[in-house]
């Protein structure tokens, strides 16, 4: 991808706001323009007796209507052109946004929240500073270089020559110091996306941090990427503190030349003493773009990489798409299959699952159970294509999965991770996640059915309290259970809990699924769980281990098996025996 391949459609999408804005930029410079022919004719006037008191008042006017014919058109090309620049990094971050949503989980595997933050932020930022006041500096250099030179051409052609000499210099130095800005730029932003990474994680680890007493050594951490990102951006100011002032002196240099110079064609008078000033307002003319030369290369240089940096991410194409899809799948009934699947995480890594082989008819429960680290999660996520299994290898109601659209895959079947997140908003909309408009009756018989709608009811805002920042203000348990209701609010035909009550105690966890097994009677249920004791009445148990299903059949089967359900089974009864619990 070339560096504006991305931004180009949203440029053209606002083409007529940015030409419109073009055309109040050129008036704005020939209304200025004209102003120093005024000052000429009225200065020669003057000294030709041949203005009146009259005649000044006049010429007032003029400058004073000239004034506010610039106030105005700078206003519209603001609004047109800086104010589409906003437009424009919106809808960029938005499809920047919707692009990270397709992306697979191996994407996220690899990269930092905190570096992403940063692509949304300051990347952005700098590709709107570009396409706003860059684009506008860029055209006034032009339009305003071309002009300015034109008309002190038109006083005196070899004055105007003069004056010109130093600025090729001027050129060089942009060539030379915009190269070292690019890089400059491009490493203060991988400073700030480590900064803002390594914050994000402290502070998401905050609990953590205190728990363990850590605060010193993350604070260190923090101070490190704090003065790595001040040392880029130092350096990026030394090469800036040099270019601007450089350029400064460039222009000096064209003034006293001109002063000298055209000051002696004046005193000899080769020139007027109205051109001598009209020539030497152009001239300052033409210090706004000399300047806005070294702004431009700033912002180009800052825009190009955070550009670059962007598209590597919108190049990055998902793992997981619909490329094979028969989009005349309109809905699952819920018929899993296991057909010989092997599957491992890269190619020189072992494999998870070797010749894996199961069915679960549609409408019945399966239970997973096996020792940890056997890959009960795997087998869910290859299922839910979090991470895309063998062809084949995986079949719901005999299509296989590769050829299930992701969006009938991900409203059919829903899965309650392990890992829970919620937002930090009310509880009722966190239960409504999955479906917003349902009535709020629907809610409470959710959570009422998750065991949850008691204690919510204890709270002093009910379900219209706002749980923090992941739930932080809630148990684990009560987070599991809240997950829960969520996934059943939306009644999907094949639901799945990943150890998704490992943090409530045994009678809660089996009184829940005895009632969601008895409610979710004709769909299909899968559920991971390490107690045995909660999934005995599941109509198909598969035990995993060694890569393989070692055990599978009910729950009295398996024990009449005598093997490692069996062995799991009896060291949970003594335990339970142990701490007076039942099994």
């Amino acid at each position: 991808m070339r560096t504006f391949d991305a931004i180009l459609p949203y440029l053209k999408k606002s083409y007529g706001k940015i030409l419109g804005g073009i055309v109040m930029l050129i008036l704005v410079d020939v209304v200025q323009l004209i102003t120093p022919r005024v000052m000429q004719w009225t200065i020669d006037g003057i000294q030709q007796r041949q203005v009146t008191q009259t005649g000044l008042i006049w010429v007032a006017l003029i400058i004073v209507g000239l004034a506010v014919a610039v106030m105005i058109l700078r206003y519209f090309w603001r609004i047109l052109i800086i104010g589409n620049s906003f437009v424009i990094e919106k809808h960029l971050r938005q499809d920047f946004y919707n692009h990270l949503l397709k992306l697979s989980q191996n994407f996220f595997n690899r990269s930092k929240t905190g570096d992403l933050m940063a692509y949304a932020t300051n990347d952005l930022n700098a590709v709107r500073m570009l396409f706003g006041m860059g684009l506008i500096a860029a055209m006034d250099i032009v339009l305003m270089t071309i002009a300015s030179f034109a008309f002190m051409g038109s006083i005196d052609w070899r004055l105007t020559a003069l004056a010109v000499i130093p600025m090729p210099i001027l050129t060089i130095t942009i060539t030379v110091f915009g190269k070292r800005m690019h890089k400059s730029f491009f490493r203060v932003q991988k400073s700030f996306a480590s900064l803002t990474g390594t914050i994000q994680e402290t502070i998401s680890g905050i609990r953590i941090v205190k728990a363990f007493g850590q605060e010193k050594p993350e604070l260190e951490k923090v101070d490190e990427v704090s003065w790595d990102y001040v040392r880029e951006n130092i350096r990026m100011a030394k090469i800036a503190g040099f270019f601007h002032p450089f350029q400064s002196l460039i222009i000096s240099l064209s003034m006293i030349i001109t002063l000298f110079f055209g000051g002696r064609a004046a005193i000899r008078g080769d020139i007027s003493i109205g051109q001598f000033v009209a020539f030497f307002s152009y001239l300052g003319m033409l210090v706004w773009p000399m300047i806005a030369i070294g702004w431009i290369v700033d912002m180009y240089q800052r825009g190009t990489a955070s550009l670059k940096r962007l598209n590597e991410i919108f190049e990055t194409q998902p793992e997981i798409n619909d490329d094979e899809a028969d989009h005349n799948i309109k809905a699952l009934r819920g018929e899993i299959e296991f057909r010989d699947l092997s599957f491992r995480y890269g190619e020189t890594l072992p494999l998870v699952f070797d010749g894996i082989s199961t069915t679960l008819e549609e409408g019945k429960t399966m239970a997973v159970v096996g020792p940890t680290g056997c890959g009960k999660t795997t087998l869910i996520e290859l299922l839910t294509r979090i991470y895309n299994p063998p062809k084949g290898s995986i079949l719901i109601d005999g299509y296989q999965l590769h050829r299930i659209p992701l969006n009938v895959l991900r409203r059919d079947v829903v899965l309650v991770p392990q890992d829970i997140f919620l937002f930090s908003d009310s509880i009722s909309d966190n239960i409504r996640l999955g479906s917003p408009e349902t009535t709020d009756e629907k809610v409470y018989e959710a959570a009422k059915l998750a065991q949850i709608y008691d204690e919510v009811m204890e709270f002093d805002q009910k379900f219209e309290t706002v749980i923090g920042e992941r739930g932080v203000t809630l148990s684990g348990g009560q987070k599991q259970r809240l997950a829960i209701a969520r996934a059943l609010l939306t009644d999907p035909q094949v639901l799945i809990l990943d150890d998704a009550l490992s943090a409530v105690d045994t009678k809660t966890e089996r009184f829940i699924l005895e009632q969601l097994i008895e409610t979710r009677k004709g769909k299909t249920t899968i559920i991971i769980a390490h107690r045995i004791s909660s999934i005995q009445h599941a109509d198909h148990i598969i035990v995993l281990g060694d890569g393989k299903i070692t055990e599978q059949g009910t729950h009295n089967e398996l024990l009449a098996l005598g093997g490692l359900y069996n062995d799991i089974y009896e060291k949970q009864r003594i335990r339970a025996r142990l701490e007076g619990e039942e099994i």
